[in-house]
C-alpha cells in the first residue's frame, strides 16, 4: 500500500502555512517532497527523511509530492494535548486537536447551547478550486462580509496542504476543518459541528464548504468524493440554514460528463440533496451549453436562480490567487469560475 524510501534534505524550499518544500536525494535522484512541521517537525538540509512516495509513484497532479513521514535522527519535542480530539485516526500521524465545542474550548459554552444557522447562506461546491471564486463573488457584492471555509475531509485532510487556502486566509474569518480534516483555526468532529462552529464560533455571515484539494474520482456517477455536496446541503437545511448550490459548469472540459453541468452536480444536488437547495447559474452562458435542460428534473425541488456576471470577471482577476482546475485556469474555464462566483454573489445578496 505504501512505496517508502529514505533520503537525504538537499535545500528547503518555499514555505507556507503549515507546510514545507524540501528537496531530498533519494538514491541517484532528487525528489519534491512536503513536509508539515507540526506533524513531523522541521527538516533542516543534511537530515535523513523517511518518504512516502505513493503520489510520485502514480503521477498525482494535485498531489505529486513525495510526504516526509519523520525525522528519525532528529525527533520533534513532544507535543502538549490542550484537546483530545483525534483525527486522521488510527494512522501513523494521527494528530490530537482542540475541538471547538470540546470542554477544555473557549467556544464550548456557545456551541454546546448552538442548534441553529439561523438562515445564514451557505454556498456548497464540490471541489476545493470553487472556494477562491465563490469568495470573489461575495466581496464584490459586499466587501465587508465575513466568510469562513468549512474545510471536509474529502480531499487533502491537512488544511495547510492548500496554498490558495494560505494565500485566502486574510480575507476569511477562518477555517473549520470537519470529519477527518485537521489544520483550521477551528477544529470539528463532523459537518453539522463544522457548521455552528462557523456561524456560530467564528460569526460567519456567509460560509463556503468544499473538500480540500485532491478530490478522489473513479469516473463513475457514485464514485467522486464531491458527491458529498448534496450530504452537505442536507446537514445546512437540518441546521436551519440557507443551502446554495454552486454548480460545476465547464464550457471547456473535453469530457462529455462535464460539459455544461457536470454529472456529479446533477447527482450530488439531485439525488443525494434532500433538503431544498438555491442552485446558481450565471447569466448569459452560451445556450449550446444545455444548462437550462440539464437543471429542469432538479426544479421539483430546489429553485434555479440566475444571477448577473457584472464585475465578476474583474473581481475573479483580482484574486491574490491563480485560479486553476483541473489544470485550467480562468480563460481556459471560464464558464466554471464565473458560475462559482455567482453563488457567493447570490450568498451576499441574501443578507
Amino acid at each position: 500500500m505504501i512505496h517508502w524510501r529514505s533520503g537525504t534534505v538537499l535545500s528547503v524550499g518555499r514555505s507556507w502555512d503549515g507546510a514545507l518544500e524540501v528537496d531530498v536525494r533519494v538514491d541517484s535522484d532528487t525528489v519534491r517532497a512536503l513536509a508539515y512541521p507540526l506533524l513531523v517537525g522541521t527538516p533542516i538540509v543534511g537530515d535523513r527523511v523517511l518518504l512516502n512516495v505513493n503520489a510520485l509513484s502514480l503521477g498525482l497532479g494535485t498531489g505529486g509530492y513525495a510526504m516526509v513521514v519523520a525525522l528519525p535522527d532528529r525527533l520533534p519535542p513532544d507535543a502538549s494535548f490542550a484537546g483530545h480530539a483525534v483525527k486522521a485516526r488510527y494512522t501513523p500521524l494521527q494528530p490530537v486537536v482542540l475541538a471547538a465545542d470540546e470542554e477544555a474550548s473557549p467556544l464550548r459554552s456557545v456551541l454546546s447551547a448552538a442548534d441553529d444557522l439561523g438562515g445564514a447562506p451557505v454556498v456548497i461546491a464540490d471541489l476545493h478550486s470553487a472556494l477562491p471564486a465563490v469568495l470573489a463573488g461575495v466581496i464584490a457584492t459586499r466587501p465587508a462580509t465575513r466568510v469562513a471555509y468549512v474545510m471536509t475531509d474529502g480531499g487533502a485532510l491537512p488544511a495547510w496542504f492548500s496554498r490558495t487556502l494560505s494565500a485566502l486566509r486574510p480575507l476569511l474569518v477562518g477555517t473549520v476543518t470537519t470529519g477527518q480534516a485537521f489544520g483550521g483555526d477551528l477544529e470539528a468532529t463532523n459537518l453539522h459541528a463544522g457548521l455552528l462552529a462557523a456561524v456560530v464560533g467564528l460569526g460567519a455571515e456567509v460560509t463556503v464548504v468544499a473538500q480540500g484539494p485532491g478530490n478522489l474520482g473513479t469516473g463513475t456517477a457514485w464514485g467522486f468524493s464531491g458527491v458529498d455536496a448534496g450530504a452537505a446541503v442536507n446537514a445546512v437545511g437540518v441546521l436551519g440554514g440557507h443551502p446554495i448550490g454552486s454548480l460545476r459548469i465547464s464550457d471547456a472540459d473535453a469530457r462529455p460528463r462535464h460539459r455544461g453541468v457536470s454529472h456529479h452536480s446533477l447527482t450530488a444536488y439531485g439525488r443525494v440533496a434532500l433538503a431544498p437547495a438555491d442552485l446558481v447559474v450565471p447569466a448569459g452562458l452560451d445556450p449550446s451549453l444545455g444548462v437550462a435542460e440539464s437543471l429542469k428534473p432538479l426544479t421539483g425541488r430546489h429553485r434555479v436562480v440566475e444571477i448577473p456576471v457584472d464585475g465578476l470577471d474583474e473581481a475573479l482577476r483580482a484574486l491574490p490567487v491563480k485560479l486553476s482546475t483541473m489544470g485550467r485556469s480562468l480563460d481556459a474555464d471560464h464558464a466554471y469560475f464565473l458560475s462559482a462566483a455567482a453563488a457567493g454573489r447570490h450568498a451576499a445578496a441574501l443578507l
